[in-house]
């Protein structure tokens, strides 16, 4: 059973009016998972859209991620009371270690532990990880069992396709939440999705993302613009063949646009 709703709206780089506008514009058109993050210094402004909505809170799913800051078993908890605080809710659905910073000695025991805890504490209702590779993912999962890891949540594209870490935790029974599905924006001009696109009367961006979702993905894309969030939503009622799906598998570059110092793992 998958935990992680496949369509949610992504609100990175998103601040102020911008991130409620989109928020709240996602919400208004079908939208029910909604994807912060403490380091993103929106998650006030995502709960004042939501708090805007008229969508009940036990409709919504909403996502935000530890940042590195508050890994330290004093911190963790009171940050993400902090996040509850902002986003205005009791309980959030769920929550996120955002980079493992193995460079920064980060202690993955320690740190899934202290997240095990806020989840006993009922603030949040599930856990997962974000940016961690397979060896990163097996001491998380050997820390606190994997039936508490719900999701990894990673960098994927038609040109960074990570298939060793997807094929990993696709045999774990662990959602992938693909972020960056659309490599900010570079699939979008590419000949083989421009193709695919004018034979479903899409655009490339669809395509991307009903590439990922027929992957078995959650994906999280964001927009500022009333039609593209009406359009990313439609990606789900695309069916792709077999034979797109494999040209689309071809366009693999290792095209990775995030990874930061000294946040990131040695990827896979």
């Amino acid at each position: 059973m998958k935990i992680i709703p496949q369509m949610g709206v992504g609100t990175f780089r998103l601040s102020g009016q911008t991130v409620i506008d989109s928020v709240k514009t996602a919400l208004e058109v079908g939208y029910r998972a909604v994807d912060t993050a403490q380091i993103y210094a929106n998650e006030a402004e995502v709960g004042q859209a939501i708090a805007k909505s008229k969508v009940n809170r036990n409709e919504l799913f909403i996502t935000t991620k530890i940042w590195t800051d508050n890994y330290a078993p004093d911190k963790l908890i009171p940050s993400l009371k902090e996040s509850l605080q902002k986003l205005r809710t009791d309980e959030i659905n769920l929550t996120l270690i955002h980079w493992p910073a193995p460079k920064l000695g980060t202690d993955i025991p320690e740190l899934m532990q202290s997240l095990l805890e806020a989840k006993q504490q009922g603030l949040t209702e599930h856990i997962g990880i974000s940016n961690f590779n397979i060896e990163l993912t097996q001491q998380a999962i050997d820390s606190i069992g994997l039936e508490h890891i719900a999701t990894n949540q990673i960098e994927l594209s038609p040109y960074l396709q990570n298939q060793k870490l997807v094929d990993f935790l696709q045999s774990q029974q662990i959602d992938v939440t693909s972020y960056m599905t659309l490599a900010y924006g570079k699939v979008l001009n590419d000949p083989i999705l421009q193709e695919i696109a004018a034979q479903h009367q899409a655009s490339t961006a669809q395509i991307a993302l009903a590439w990922a979702l027929q992957k078995d993905y959650a994906v999280i894309p964001s927009s500022t613009k009333r039609e593209h969030l009406l359009d990313n939503l439609a990606a789900q009622d695309i069916q792709l063949t077999q034979e797109e799906m494999a040209l689309i598998n071809t366009l693999e570059r290792n095209g990775r646009e995030v990874d930061p110092e000294p946040l990131a793992p040695i990827w896979d």
